[in-house]
């Protein structure tokens, strides 16, 4: 959920918690809370793959 439209691939993959809009947009993906997914993402790293694994998700 990048600001550079260069990059989206990679930021598919990775996490960030800095702006509002990407914790609602990744909560949502994820179906998680916003307190659930920054426990994910400080428990195993800001990798979705990681975060997707560590929630139980596919």
């Amino acid at each position: 959920m990048s600001d550079d439209t260069s990059k989206t691939a990679q930021d598919r993959k990775l996490i960030s918690l800095k702006e509002d809009y990407e914790l609602r947009d990744w909560c949502k993906s994820l179906g998680c809370t916003p307190e659930q997914l920054r426990a994910a993402v400080k428990a195993v790293g800001n990798s979705a793959d990681a975060v997707r694994k560590h929630l139980g998700k596919k």
